[in-house]
């Protein structure tokens, strides 16, 4: 049996004609259930006695499940959402400092095979993509999260769990229902694709040309540090990384989000600030600088330390004196092990706050 998330309009409309069906009942019954965050009782919608019967019996409105809900002391809420077709991600909602507003960070794979070295996710290795489907249902637990809070979710980004560019197909997919006005309503200009630089997806991307904003992980200027933090610049140099990003920015005139973690001793001297401002001289990017958020030891065994705020400070300075805007993420969450580089397939031990939660 099929969820209804894993159905755009054309695919209902589709599948009610196939069934003898009026078709115009496809985008009514899907705007219901984004509107209901995919609480939607299927079986008592006013669409007529047959079709309400067949959609009882043929179409169920989820695929997955809430297992665990953290909420932070800065109001950062983490969901473990468990699929029915196995395995289990974590999906963040973050308050905007606007009262009605709300960001999500959803996963687009169950694990990750990157091998980051400083990033939780890849500690237990690569299980499977999601589908469309399941991408959608993170959106739509966040968005009842937010609604909860009388907030909608304005932004949403592809930095949880995964490297969405190995899953482009569905993830494109996802952003097009979430992005729908008559379903989840978010708008293209509002959601941004993180990669750790795989060449050939980011180039796909541009050509697709959806709207979307690129976010590049980097995490270092020169090849050899990048190497040791990011396995897959093996295979894509940072010089290669950077130029698909940059044809990212000419073909869809969209400003590329360099993604920097700053780790204590490792990237942060003066010279791989001058470094990284010599990389991104001369086209739009916007640089943000993230610290450090603890994971113990990585999978080198290397414990990595965050920068003292001296250094982060010092490290912003250069890149503003070269020209490039740079920003000092807030760490959000990182209490409930929330922020970024910290999400997992599991949680092995309660956190502070936890309770079970409901979709």
């Amino acid at each position: 049996m099929r969820a209804l998330s894993d159905f755009n309009h054309e695919h209902l409309r589709d599948e009610l004609a196939r069934q003898g069906f009026p078709i115009l009942h496809a985008q009514r019954i899907l705007r219901a259930f984004y509107r209901a965050h995919g609480r939607i009782d299927l079986g008592a919608m006013a669409v007529g006695n047959a079709l309400r019967d067949w959609l009882a019996s043929n179409v169920r409105p989820r695929q997955s499940r809430v297992l665990r809900r953290h909420e932070s002391a800065d109001g950062t809420v983490k969901l473990l959402v468990g699929f029915d077709a196995g395995g289990a991600v974590e999906t963040v909602l973050m308050p905007s400092h606007r009262r009605d507003r709300a960001a999500a960070c959803v996963s687009s794979q169950v694990g990750c095979s990157m091998g980051c070295d400083f990033c939780a996710s890849t500690r237990s290795g690569f299980e499977r993509d999601l589908t469309a489907g399941e991408v959608v249902e993170q959106f739509l637990h966040t968005a009842c999260e937010a609604a909860s809070g009388g907030r909608r979710i304005s932004t949403l980004v592809f930095m949880g769990m995964g490297e969405p560019l190995l899953n482009l197909d569905n993830v494109v997919d996802a952003i097009r229902r979430i992005a729908d006005r008559s379903l989840g309503a978010v708008g293209y200009r509002n959601i941004t694709v993180s990669t750790v630089g795989i060449v050939p997806g980011i180039d796909r991307l541009a050509e697709l040309d959806l709207g979307v904003h690129l976010a590049l992980s980097l995490h270092a200027p020169d090849d050899a540090t990048r190497s040791s933090l990011v396995p897959v610049n093996r295979r894509w140099r940072v010089r290669e990384i950077v130029e698909a990003a940059q044809r990212f920015q000419q073909r869809t005139g969209r400003p590329v989000n360099v993604e920097y973690c700053m780790l204590a001793g490792v990237n942060d001297s003066d010279e791989q600030a001058r470094l990284l401002a010599d990389l991104l001289r001369g086209w739009r990017a916007h640089v943000n600088l993230i610290p450090y958020n603890a994971i113990g030891a990585g999978l080198s065994g290397t414990v990595y330390q965050r920068p003292a705020p001296e250094r982060v400070e010092r490290f912003t300075e250069l890149l503003r004196e070269r020209g490039v805007v740079t920003h000092v993420r807030q760490t959000r969450g990182d209490d409930v092990s929330a922020a970024c580089g910290q999400l997992r397939v599991f949680s092995l031990s309660p956190s502070r706050g936890e309770g079970r939660g409901e979709g």
